[in-house]
């Protein structure tokens, strides 16, 4: 009801002078902000679920509405420059924030190995459908920071032409799973799965695994980059196809 009461606030406001006339209102829920539930007024005194958590108040929908009409009216007259930014939110530096996690601790690993060896290798092929596995020796993801721009895996397809490897898949695929596990004595192993789609060019394919490691270097932390791949396996048609 509060997206209804919304939506058509904002149409009713851009189509005042007659404009906009094939208008669609969509409210997109995506933001950079949480801002809780935004209930209506009638839903927030009745105290369910939802209401109780409409964390600003019984008028938080009338406020979003009131905001979203002046910009509809901004947008309708062309006079969006004019429209006051508002507060700007809190910068919140490294220097202000906390975290009461301790720091994690140096990483070992099995006698005779190495970071980013495999443990259980893959199978020479698979098919559309099959799930390929490779273990390898981790370290704590933890100690590789901040890896937004970059993955813990990716799975990479052998181009004939070029004779180079193709990255088709990283940690962001949905085709693809990380799963990090602590053992004993600070030992830790990492499992990346591909679950091949059914649409896989046939070829051959391999999967890297990249991560960091802490190590005691006269007595002080150092952190070490890591990385390792599975043995090359072929992807071929499904049992099904009937190509």
């Amino acid at each position: 009801m509060s997206g209804r009461r919304l939506r058509a606030a904002v149409k009713q406001e851009l189509q005042v002078a007659g404009g906009f006339r094939s208008l669609q209102v969509v409210v997109a829920g995506l933001s950079n902000v949480y801002t809780h539930y935004i209930t209506t007024y009638e839903e927030y005194q009745v105290q369910r679920y939802e209401g109780a958590s409409t964390i600003f108040g019984p008028h938080t929908l009338s406020a979003y509405v009131t905001r979203f009409t002046d910009l509809s009216r901004a947008i309708r007259e062309d006079s969006v420059s004019s429209l006051d930014s508002g507060p700007e939110p809190p910068f919140f530096s490294e220097s202000k924030l906390f975290n009461l996690l301790p720091a994690a601790t140096v990483d070992k690993k099995p006698a005779n190995t190495s970071f980013g060896q495999v443990l259980d290798q893959v199978y020479p092929v698979y098919r559309q459908g099959d799930i390929v596995s490779v273990t390898f020796v981790a370290g704590n993801p933890r100690h590789s920071g901040d890896i937004r721009d970059t993955t813990f895996m990716t799975v990479e397809k052998f181009d004939n032409n070029t004779k180079d490897w193709d990255v088709v898949h990283t940690d962001a695929s949905w085709e693809t799973r990380f799963h990090w596990l602590k053992g004993a004595d600070r030992h830790s192993n990492a499992t990346v799965q591909w679950f091949i789609p059914d649409h896989t060019p046939s070829g051959v394919y391999r999967i890297r695994h990249f991560g960091h490691y802490k190590v005691l270097k006269n007595f002080r932390p150092e952190i070490r980059a890591y990385d390792g791949q599975s043995g090359e396996f072929t992807v071929s048609a499904s049992y099904y196809s009937t190509t």
